[in-house]
């Protein structure tokens, strides 16, 4: 285990884990701001990219189990991103579609916010979000951060315009003391 908070627990993800997280990734519902869901090719990358993460990081994105039935219910985590200019600690979140609603993606996120400032000393902590992504939105304001600019990404042949969320180590010793 990484993080516990009061309902989840996250810990690595592994190769077990991939028929729950092809849960998440082949929902086209749930992947509306990638622009369709993940093959089983797509997955497996996905995974590996985490698998990855670990090792070159010592982080990357988590899975999130619900304590109360040990069910993997979505991802969450701190991954290295490009912000245009610079690379940046991103907090990012996905979480199958039978469990929005119930503010877990804001329990998880704030948690690894904490651990990107508390534990990785990050001086700044972002989300880089897809400007039609309003719950992706939300989850970012509600976890202290603020609209910083936008950038573009390239992605499935498309360019995807993101907004870039942020809150410095001083905002965050603000709103935690």
């Amino acid at each position: 285990m990484v993080i516990e908070t009061r309902r989840l627990y996250l810990r690595h993800l592994t190769n077990d884990d991939f028929s729950s997280i092809m849960e998440i990734l082949g929902d086209s519902r749930t992947m509306y701001a990638y622009e369709h869901p993940f093959s089983k090719e797509e997955g497996m990358n996905w995974l590996n990219d985490q698998l990855n993460r670990y090792e070159k990081y010592g982080f990357g994105l988590w899975a999130v189990i619900l304590k109360s039935t040990g069910k993997l219910i979505g991802q969450c985590g701190i991954t290295m991103q490009n912000a245009g200019d610079r690379e940046v600690y991103e907090v990012g979140y996905l979480f199958n579609r039978s469990y929005w609603h119930k503010g877990y993606a804001i329990e998880a996120a704030l948690a690894c916010r904490n651990y990107a400032f508390d534990t990785l000393l990050a001086e700044e902590v972002c989300s880089i979000i897809r400007v039609n992504n309003l719950a992706s939105i939300n989850t970012a304001i509600r976890n202290g951060m603020l609209a910083r600019g936008q950038i573009t990404k390239h992605y499935y042949g498309m360019d995807m315009p993101h907004i870039v969320f942020s809150i410095s180590r001083n905002e965050y010793k603000k709103l935690t003391n």
